[in-house]
């Protein structure tokens, strides 16, 4: 099983940006993290960050090509507007768990629109690298009744 996880705009900045929000914790340890964590629930986690949005469709439609199980995803910015990202996942007949670092719902009004939200199983915000962990768990069970 594999489960692909989507870093959008600005995301490899975390542990250089806004620590307030953000903390202090890399994109790579999140990374690591979330290998860890696959390599305990025996998937494979891919990890894929740009800050191109024409690139995070690439990858996206190369991951409907690739069959991939499931998606995490945290679109940073686009989350707000870029329905070309969210028409792109639309395509995938996959899980796709939305997770953000920091309450979305709590922030700026902007902020509080997820374009992504309407076709995703589900979101988690708010709880920083646990966001991602508890998205990767929830993708692999969804995932896996899938194939049940």
């Amino acid at each position: 099983m594999k489960v692909l996880t989507l870093h959008g705009v600005n995301l490899n900045m975390f542990g250089k940006r806004d620590p307030k929000q953000y903390g202090t914790i890399t994109l790579d340890q999140i990374n690591d993290q979330l290998a860890a964590l696959g390599k305990e629930l025996g998937v494979e986690v891919e990890c894929f960050q740009t800050n191109h949005e024409g690139e995070m469709c690439e990858r996206i439609h190369r991951a409907h090509v690739e069959q991939v199980d499931a998606v995490l995803i945290n679109a940073g910015a686009w989350t707000h507007y870029s329905y070309g990202i969210r028409d792109a996942l639309a395509i995938l007949g996959c899980p796709i768990i939305e997770v953000h670092m920091s309450n979305i719902h709590a922030r700026e009004p902007f902020r509080h629109l997820s374009v992504i939200a309407e076709i995703a199983l589900g979101q988690i915000a708010g709880f920083g690298v646990d966001s991602y962990l508890l998205g990767l768990r929830a993708a692999v069970k969804h995932a896996q009744a899938r194939q049940a």
